[in-house]
């Protein structure tokens, strides 16, 4: 069982929440002007390191808010939570 401390709730059990995917990936400017190879690759390409990785998840059995987890994907062990908007480790 993996304990998620949201930012809000405290912790809880993993499932109350939605992963969201890789944390601090940029909306394009103008999606319209990108050619399909450029709009694929922001769809579709993410990082997927072995160690820590910033993502987003939704608490959404509990107070529905976004915020970033560092979690390490070899050992799902969480290094850091921080609200949207907030400045992760620098390291993340």
């Amino acid at each position: 069982m993996l304990l998620i401390p949201c930012p809000w709730c405290g912790p809880r059990d993993e499932a109350e929440f939605h992963y969201g995917g890789q944390a601090h990936v940029v909306y394009p400017d103008n999606p319209a002007a990108l050619s399909d190879t450029e709009w694929a690759r922001y769809l579709f390409f993410r990082d997927n390191p072995k160690g820590p990785f910033a993502e987003r998840w939704s608490h959404s059995a509990g107070c529905r808010r976004w915020f970033n987890v560092v979690r390490d994907t070899a050992t799902n062990e969480i290094h850091a939570v921080y609200r949207v908007g907030e400045t992760g480790p620098v390291n993340a």
